[in-house]
């Protein structure tokens, strides 16, 4: 594993709790459906678009001093290149592994029908205003997002090692380098 560059402000330790707040790819969600609205109303309803689109100001912090009142040691924005590409990140920075199930992290149905739609990962899809949290009781920050107003879900744990463990459904694998932001196969960068 090589050292990701970052200024490490906070604590990741083995078995400590992963917490995802906010959505995987809805700011990619919103910025497609901004800019593909004419090819997407033939699958879609012009009220299904815009409801996706009420979505464009739903964005959160990465300040970890924010998050700190609500139990969390770190945290990790998601952007471009994704949840995915923050868990990489945040692994990396730190020289650690992880252990996390794919499925546990929030996506909204909407993104999914879009990613669908163009043939994209979710996961690897720009996610400005999601973040990766680190906490040593990741169900208490859970509680303590929702009292905000903030979806948020535990989904796995960081380990001893260096390996970057995904689960999904019954099999298990490894989390691949990050690549190419997703939206890039839709928008012109």
């Amino acid at each position: 594993m090589r050292r990701i560059e970052r200024e490490n402000a906070g604590i990741m330790k083995p078995g400590q709790d992963i917490v995802i707040a906010g959505y995987a790819g809805l700011w990619g969600t919103v910025e497609i459906v901004k800019h593909k609205k004419g090819d997407l109303c033939h699958w879609f309803s012009e009220e299904y678009m815009n409801r996706i689109l009420e979505n464009e100001g739903m964005a959160l912090e990465g300040n970890l001093k924010q998050w700190e009142k609500a139990g969390a040691s770190e945290c990790e924005a998601a952007g471009e290149g994704g949840v995915l590409k923050a868990l990489w990140d945040l692994s990396g920075a730190y020289m650690t592994g992880i252990c996390f199930t794919l499925r546990k992290i929030p996506v909204k149905q909407e993104t999914i029908e879009i990613c669908e739609r163009y043939d994209l990962n979710p996961y690897r899809l720009f996610s400005t205003g999601c973040l990766v949290l680190l906490a040593d009781n990741g169900g208490d920050l859970v509680l303590a997002l929702e009292k905000e107003g903030i979806p948020g879900a535990v989904i796995g744990k960081v380990t001893d090692g260096i390996k970057r463990i995904i689960t999904h459904e019954e099999s298990t694998g490894y989390l691949e380098r990050p690549s190419r932001d997703e939206i890039y196969k839709v928008l012109a960068e």
